[in-house]
C-alpha cells in the first residue's frame, strides 16, 4: 500500500457517486484512494450468457441462496451472481418488531449496486426541488433545477440514457439516445392514455446504449443485465468511470477495506483519514488524506458517520443539527395493475431478443397545472412493460394441449413508485447490542408507512385500473397492498444537504 500521507482525497465507495467522485478528481491530478468493501469486478465475472445448465444448482434452487443471503435474495440476486451480494448473516442489521425493513442491493463488489441496478434513469424537476413552496411541507432544497442542469447533461452525454423527449416540466427531458422501441401493446396503451386521460406514457428513461459511445457497444437485447455486460452496454461504474480513473494514474483501489470510521484532527477539527478492517484478515488499517468523501449508498455513509462519534462529536460526525439519520425516505411501491390486451400477431417465444427496459407513466397528480388531490400530497410514477408468452395454464392434453399453449397471451403490467415524505420518525440509528463479522456496530432502521403513502398506493391502484380499462385491457387485476416488510431499494434522506 502507498505511503498514508500520499493522498490528497480519500473516496470510500465505488458506485454511482463513488466513481463520478474518483473520475472526476483523478483526471484533475489529485492523487485519491479509493476505499471499495467488496472485491474487484471483472468482465470474468459477467454470466450475462452463461446458461443455467452451467450452474451446480441449474439456478433452481433459491434455497441455497437464501442460506447465506436471506435479504438480499428478493432482489437481483440469484445463483449466477449471488457471490456479489453480502452475506445477511456476516452483516446484519436490525429492525423493531413491528416494522420490518428489507434492506436489498447491499453489493460487495466494485462497482457496487450499479452491477445490478434497474437503470432508470429520471431528473429531478423545479417540482421535485421546491416542493414545500407549493404544498407548504418539509422544506425547499437549497439548489434549483437551473444550478442542477448542466451537471445533468455532463453525466448524461458520458453515461448514455435512452428514452424519448416529451417536454414535460414533472419529468424533464434528458441528453437522449434514441428510445427502445415500444412494443405494439404499450403504443397502444401510450396513445389511448393520452387521448382519454391527458397523462404521458413514455418509453422508459435508461441508462442501456442504443448506439456506441465512448468505446461502449450498443446494447444487443440479451436481457439480464443484474448478470453484468460484457459489451459495456450499461452503465456500471466498474468499467466507466472507476475505470476512467484508475487509467489516469492518480487513482488506488483498495478492495475489501471495510471501514468503520472516520478520523480526525480534533486540533483542526478537520478529518485525516479512515479506519477500515480488512474483509479477508480481518484486521484494522488505517489511511490518511486531506479529504475524506463518503458515498457508501445512503445508510452506509451515514453508518460510518454515526459510528465517527467521539468526545468532541458524541452524537456522530456531520450531526449538529441532530438529525443525520432522520428523515428516511423509500420510494413506496406497492400499488399498481395490469391486464390482457391483444397480441396483434406477435407470437410468443423462448429464444429473445429480450428488452431490457419498458415503459414509464410520468407523474400526473399534484402536476404543476393540474389540480391538487385531495387526499395526498406530492406524486408518483408508474414503471412498467408489456409481454407475449404462451399459455402455461392451457387446459386438454396431447394435440388440443399443444395447441393451446401455443396462443399467445399479450399482457402489461405497471407498478407505481411513490414519494415518501420525510418524517422524524422514520429513521437510522446505530445499534450497540449488534456488530457484524467485522466489530463494527451495525444499523437499526425504523421505517413505516404514514397516511400520505397509504392513501397514494390506494390512488396507483384506482388509477393503475383506470389506464388498463381506457386501452381496453380485459381481465383486469389491481393492487394497493400495505408496504410490509418495507423496501423499495431507492433509498434517500437521512443525510441533510
Amino acid at each position: 500500500m502507498p505511503k498514508p500521507t500520499s493522498f490528497d482525497v480519500i473516496v470510500v465507495g465505488s458506485g454511482a457517486s463513488g466513481g463520478w467522485a474518483c473520475k472526476r478528481l483523478a483526471e484533475a491530478g489529485l492523487k485519491v484512494a479509493l476505499l471499495e468493501a467488496g472485491a474487484p469486478q471483472s468482465d470474468r465475472n459477467f454470466t450475462e450468457h452463461k446458461p443455467p445448465f452451467e450452474l451446480k444448482y441449474r439456478n433452481r434452487a433459491p434455497e441455497i441462496v437464501r442460506k447465506t443471503r436471506p435479504i438480499q435474495s428478493h432482489f437481483a440476486c440469484d445463483e449466477f451472481n449471488y457471490q456479489w451480494f453480502c452475506n445477511d448473516l456476516d452483516e446484519p442489521y436490525t429492525t423493531p418488531q413491528d416494522k420490518p425493513y428489507h434492506w436489498l442491493g447491499r453489493l460487495r463488489v466494485t462497482g457496487g449496486r450499479t452491477n445490478v441496478w434497474g437503470r432508470g434513469c429520471l431528473r429531478f424537476g423545479e417540482l421535485d426541488f421546491k416542493a414545500a413552496s407549493r404544498d407548504g411541507y418539509g422544506e425547499d432544497w437549497p439548489l434549483s433545477y437551473r444550478d442542477l442542469e448542466p451537471y445533468y447533461d455532463l453525466v448524461e452525454e458520458y453515461v448514455g440514457i435512452a428514452g424519448m423527449a416529451e417536454g414535460l416540466a414533472e419529468a424533464p427531458d434528458s441528453k437522449f439516445l434514441p428510445p427502445m422501441a415500444m412494443t405494439c401493446q404499450e403504443i397502444l396503451f401510450r396513445n389511448r392514455a393520452k387521448e382519454k386521460l391527458g397523462r404521458t406514457v413514455t418509453p422508459a428513461r435508461v441508462a442501456n446504449l442504443t448506439k456506441s459511445i465512448n468505446g461502449r457497444a450498443k446494447c444487443h437485447y440479451c436481457g439480464p443485465c443484474h448478470r453484468g455486460c460484457v459489451t459495456h452496454s450499461y452503465f456500471n461504474s466498474a468499467f466507466t468511470t472507476v475505470a476512467d480513473a484508475l487509467k489516469s494514474g492518480n487513482c488506488t483501489l483498495i478492495s475489501n477495506a471495510m471501514v468503520s470510521q472516520v478520523l480526525m484532527d480534533h486540533d483542526r477539527n478537520r478529518a485525516t483519514g479512515v479506519l477500515y478492517l480488512d474483509r479477508i484478515t480481518h484486521q484494522p488499517r488505517e489511511i490518511h488524506a486531506r479529504t475524506v468523501v463518503l458515498c457508501a449508498q445512503t445508510y452506509e455513509s451515514v453508518r460510518i458517520l454515526l459510528n465517527s462519534a467521539n468526545l468532541r462529536y458524541p452524537n456522530g460526525l456531520a450531526n449538529s443539527s441532530g438529525v443525520l439519520g432522520r428523515y428516511l425516505t423509500a420510494h413506496v411501491k406497492s400499488g399498481g395493475g395490469g391486464g390482457d390486451l391483444p397480441s396483434f400477431g406477435e407470437n410468443p417465444t423462448l429464444d429473445g431478443p429480450n428488452r431490457p427496459t419498458g415503459i414509464y407513466v410520468a407523474r400526473f397528480r399534484n402536476t404543476e397545472k393540474g389540480p391538487p388531490s385531495k387526499n395526498f400530497l406530492r406524486g408518483y410514477g408508474f414503471e412498467g412493460g408489456s409481454s407475449v408468452s404462451f399459455n402455461w395454464g392451457a387446459p386438454g392434453f396431447g394435440e388440443a394441449y399443444k395447441k393451446a399453449l401455443l396462443e399467445p397471451q399479450a399482457g402489461l403490467q405497471v407498478t407505481g413508485f411513490g414519494e415518501v415524505l420525510p418524517r422524524w420518525d422514520n429513521f437510522v440509528e446505530i445499534d450497540r447490542n449488534v456488530k457484524d463479522r467485522y466489530g463494527i456496530p451495525v444499523l437499526r432502521i425504523s421505517m413505516s408507512d404514514g397516511d400520505n403513502e397509504r392513501a397514494m398506493v390506494k390512488d396507483m391502484a384506482e388509477s393503475a385500473g383506470e389506464m388498463l380499462e381506457a386501452a381496453g385491457a380485459k381481465n383486469i387485476n389491481t393492487f394497493a397492498n400495505p408496504s410490509a416488510p418495507r423496501w423499495a431499494v431507492h433509498e434517500a434522506g437521512i443525510a441533510r444537504i
